[in-house]
């Protein structure tokens, strides 16, 4: 049957105001030890994973999916993964889902899919359809929401394109000038508001052309979020997984 919409918003959001923050203080466990013991993850923190291209970003993604969870909560309790996907394969789309699938975590996560062979403004609206969602999940129902943004790199690849065809003036590498507020406008949605029970967490990940930590859209990215997460690509070529290499 037809959907039964409980709301309609507005999927650009708005930045929660600094006033009504409140200090983030409690953390989300991921499963990952190197994560959990050295850079927590905070609720309504922003902790980007910097990711060389083939190193394996997108199993540590579906791992912490499946194993995150609020300390001390049940299964079914009020914590949500929101999983967003720009730009992948048929090939990673099918990963996701049947990682996802065949663990536990399915009941208590959303996926968005945004294929690479989609429209380039669909890459735009995936991660803003989907922290609309989380939104409403943490503010108007008191979850826990985690979100995952994979990859970040595919967002700006887009965002590059429909700037040149609208002829735009071009900034660093051919990227928009105003990519550094864009990326704001999605990581900013991120928080925990003073009275309200729930919160948004979010977990972007990004591929680093060349392993370049300069490159426009990890530094960019760094600028806007609260530390890093950096696989080492000397750590996965001795098997260790996930192979994390934490930086303040």
């Amino acid at each position: 049957p037809p959907l039964q919409p409980e709301a309609y918003r507005d999927v650009n959001g708005m930045p929660i105001n600094p006033v009504a923050r409140d200090h983030p203080t409690e953390f989300i466990e991921t499963g990952v030890s190197a994560i959990d013991g050295l850079n927590t993850l905070v609720r309504g923190q922003k902790l980007p994973i910097f990711s060389g291209f083939g190193l394996p970003a997108a199993e540590l993604a579906a791992q912490i999916a499946e194993q995150a969870a609020v300390p001390g909560s049940k299964p079914g309790d009020d914590f949500v993964v929101v999983f967003a996907a720009m730009g992948v394969t048929q090939r990673e789309a099918g990963f996701f889902r049947r990682r996802f699938a065949e663990s536990a975590a399915l009941e208590r996560t959303l996926l968005f899919l945004n294929l690479a062979d989609y429209p380039a403004v669909e890459r735009l609206l995936t991660p803003r359809a989907a922290l609309t969602v989380a939104e409403h999940l943490a503010f108007e129902h008191g979850f826990h929401v985690l979100v995952i943004l994979t990859d970040v790199t595919s967002y700006c690849e887009a965002l590059r394109e429909l700037s040149a065809a609208r002829e735009e003036i071009p900034g660093r590498r051919g990227y928009p000038g105003y990519m550094y507020t864009d990326l704001a406008s999605l990581f900013e949605r991120a928080g925990r508001i003073r009275g309200l029970p729930g919160s948004v967490t979010q977990l972007p990940i990004l591929s680093m052309p060349d392993d370049a930590l300069t490159h426009p859209i990890p530094d960019l990215t760094a600028y806007n979020t609260d530390g890093q997460i950096v696989p080492s690509r000397d750590l996965a070529r001795h098997g260790l997984r996930p192979p994390n290499h934490l930086t303040p």
